[in-house]
């Protein structure tokens, strides 16, 4: 479980493609410190589990199929900056949201409207997420945990304070950039709890 406070702004160091799935390579010398063999740490919103550790703050994780289709991953570059953030600990604080590191989709970074120390954002998303998202409510975007400021069909806003444009990968973002989402886990338990689920919709295992 993570929060969506990212720790540090990361970067890829190879992506190593194999038969459908992929081993990705990252250095990130905050998030490694402490972790072990086995830890968990979320690369811009995706939960990986961590296979190998160097010296130097790097780190490498194997990425599955079904998170190369979920996801913006198998997309990334050497050099990519990416948003690292460790699993919560279970005595720590929940400063952002409950986190899973299960991406639900890839959205697309529709407009952007800087302020004087903030820059508002419309992202476009799948009509089938935005069922999901409510105005007010919590949503994570590449691993950043936001509020969401108005929402429409397949298209939802947030705001961006300073501190999230200078410590993310968000403040780079241009119009057409892709970004990883999730939505609020309550909100999708509540529709399996209540069987509102659209006829036709596979429910299966996220990344």
């Amino acid at each position: 479980m993570f929060t969506g406070i990212v720790e540090e702004v990361g970067a890829v160091i190879d992506l190593e493609e194999g038969p459908g799935d992929a081993r990705l390579s990252l250095r990130g010398p905050v998030v490694t410190t402490g972790t072990r063999l086995g830890d968990s740490i979320a690369v811009d919103g995706v939960c990986l589990t961590v296979t190998a550790l160097g010296d130097d703050g790097t780190f490498v994780a194997d990425v599955m199929p079904e998170t190369l289709r979920r996801s913006t991953l198998g997309r990334l570059v050497p050099g990519a900056p990416v948003n690292l953030e460790r699993a919560m600990r279970a005595d720590g604080r929940l400063d952002g949201h409950l986190v899973q590191g299960h991406v639900d989709g890839v959205g697309t970074l529709l407009s952007r409207d800087p302020g004087p120390r903030w820059d508002d954002l419309v992202v476009g998303c799948p009509v089938d997420l935005a069922r999901y998202i409510a105005e007010k409510g919590s949503i994570c975007v590449a691993g950043v945990s936001l509020t969401v400021t108005h929402v429409q069909d397949d298209r939802f806003g947030i705001s961006l304070i300073p501190t999230t444009l200078a410590a993310s990968t968000l403040g780079g973002l241009r119009a057409g950039d892709e970004v990883n989402l999730e939505v609020d886990v309550i909100a999708k338990y509540v529709e399996r709890l209540l069987g509102t689920t659209p006829p036709g919709t596979a429910k299966g295992g996220r990344p």
